[in-house]
């Protein structure tokens, strides 16, 4: 499956919290396997929304929607808040 480019807020968003090698290789993962284990993916609550997360870190997640059958990362944030 393919992504989507980044968003250029996203991209500052990672670059201020030096996440972008560690974005970069998720990334890849989810690309060719979704359901890879490091990545715990999930889907988010509501679920008939259709919106999923993966881990970037113990602390960061990406956000994502899919859509024509590309991956769209909607979000990053911080697991915690």
């Amino acid at each position: 499956m393919q992504s989507k480019k980044l968003r250029d807020d996203l991209k500052k968003y990672l670059q201020k919290r030096n996440l972008g090698k560690k974005f970069q290789k998720q990334l890849k993962l989810i690309e060719q396997n979704p359901k890879h284990p490091s990545l715990n993916t999930e889907i988010l609550e509501p679920k008939h929304l259709k919106i999923y997360s993966f881990r970037i870190d113990k602390k960061y997640r990406a956000i994502f929607v899919i859509a024509n059958g590309q991956i769209e990362v909607i979000d990053i944030n911080d697991h915690y808040e």
